[in-house]
C-alpha cells in the first residue's frame, strides 16, 4: 500500500501533534506553519489537515496541491478556513464537531445556574464573611431558548430538558414534523423575535455564516424578557456586541454568559470584564481535560475510513458555511 501524505498545517511545537504517532501506517506527515514550506509540500500533498490555524496558510496553499483529495479543520468553527476557492472547489472539507459540543453544553448550563442562583452574591458574601440569606430560582419550568440547533445546540436542549426546562429552538431551515421528546417547539428565522420574547435563557450556538452575522442585536434584545439571560458559545460575531452591551447596562436583559467575542483575544480595557452581570470565559469553556486528543482521535477515525475507501464523516456543508 503506497504511504499517504499529509500535511500539516501548524506550529511544529503544537501539542495535538504527539497523538499523530496513532495514525495508520504507512503515511508520511510534513508539519510547519512557514509558508515557503508549506508552498513546497504543498504539491504531494494527499491531504491537508488545518490545526488550530487562522486558514490564511491553507488559502495560500491551495492552488498548489492539485493532488489533495481531502481537507480537515481540526476546530469546529469553518468560517476562517471557508475560501471562495474552497467552497468553489470539489475537494470535501470536514471538521471537528461533536469534539466541543458536550463541554460547550455543559458551560451553557453552568451559566443558567450562575443566574438563577445568583452565584456571583454567593462569593462576594463569603469573602466578606457575611451571612445574609436571600431567595434564588428553579431551573426547571424556566423556558430555554436555542439559536442554532447543532451538535452544541441539542445537547444543551437535552441536559436542560433533563432538569425540566420547556426547550425551544430556532432552525435554520422550516421545520418539518419530528419526534423529538426534547423540544416543544421549534421556529425559524422570521420567528425569531417570538422565540427570545418566551425564553427565560437563551444559547446562541450558531455557526458564523453570513446569514447569521450579527443576527442578534439590539432589535431582538428588546424582544427579550428583562429577567432574562443571554449565554452565547457559538461566535463572537452572531451578536452585535455593542447591543449586548447596551442591553446589560440598561437592564434589557438581567445577564450574559460569554465564551467567544468579536475581538479574540478581548481586550483589557473593554466594559465586558467590570460588569457583574457577565459571567466572562476566554474561549476556552470547551477545553476540558484531553480535548486536543479528542479532535485528533476524531481526525484519526476518519482517517482510517480515507484510507479505507470509506465515505467521510462530519463533512462541511461549504456552501451553507458549517
Amino acid at each position: 500500500m503506497d504511504p499517504i501524505t499529509l500535511l500539516v498545517i501548524s506550529s511544529p511545537h503544537y501539542p495535538f501533534l504527539r497523538f499523530l504517532d496513532r495514525l495508520p501506517q504507512p503515511v508520511t506527515v510534513h508539519t510547519g506553519n512557514d509558508l515557503d514550506f508549506l508552498k513546497q509540500q504543498a504539491p504531494d500533498a494527499d491531504v491537508i489537515l488545518n490545526g488550530f490555524h487562522d486558514g490564511s496558510a491553507l488559502r495560500a496553499i491551495l492552488p498548489l496541491a492539485q493532488r489533495v483529495k481531502w481537507i480537515h479543520a481540526l476546530s469546529a468553527g469553518v468560517e476562517k478556513v471557508l475560501s471562495p476557492e474552497l467552497i468553489e472547489s470539489p475537494v470535501p472539507l470536514t471538521n471537528g464537531r461533536g469534539v466541543f459540543g458536550p463541554a460547550l453544553a455543559e458551560f451553557a448550563i453552568a451559566g443558567m445556574f450562575y443566574f438563577a442562583k445568583d452565584l456571583r452574591r454567593l462569593i462576594r458574601q463569603q469573602e466578606a464573611a457575611r451571612w445574609e440569606q436571600f431567595d434564588v430560582a428553579f431551573l426547571r419550568d424556566q423556558t430555554l431558548g436555542v439559536i442554532g440547533y447543532g451538535g452544541i445546540g441539542k445537547e444543551a436542549a437535552r441536559l436542560a430538558h433533563a432538569l425540566g426546562m420547556k426547550v425551544l429552538a430556532l432552525r435554520r431551515r422550516t421545520p418539518s414534523p419530528e419526534n423529538d421528546p426534547v423540544l416543544e417547539r421549534s421556529f425559524t428565522r422570521e420567528q425569531l423575535t417570538e422565540m427570545l420574547s418566551l425564553s427565560d435563557y437563551v444559547v446562541a450556538a450558531a455557526p458564523l455564516t453570513p446569514e447569521t452575522q450579527g443576527m442578534i442585536g439590539g432589535n431582538e434584545f428588546h424582544f427579550m424578557k428583562s429577567s432574562a439571560v443571554f449565554i452565547n458559545v457559538g461566535r463572537g460575531a452572531v451578536v452585535v456586541e455593542s447591543a449586548l452591551i447596551s442591553a446589560l447596562n440598561q437592564a434589557i436583559i438581567r445577564g450574559a454568559a460569554l465564551d467567544v467575542f468579536e475581538t479574540e483575544p478581548l481586550p483589557s480595557e473593554h466594559p465586558f470584564y467590570r460588569m457583574e452581570n457577565v459571567l466572562l470565559s476566554p474561549h476556552c469553556a470547551d477545553h476540558t481535560t484531553g480535548w486536543m486528543e479528542l479532535a485528533v482521535n476524531q481526525f484519526i477515525e476518519n482517517f482510517e475510513r480515507f484510507r479505507n475507501g470509506q465515505p467521510l464523516e462530519f463533512i462541511v456543508d461549504k456552501q451553507a458555511g458549517y
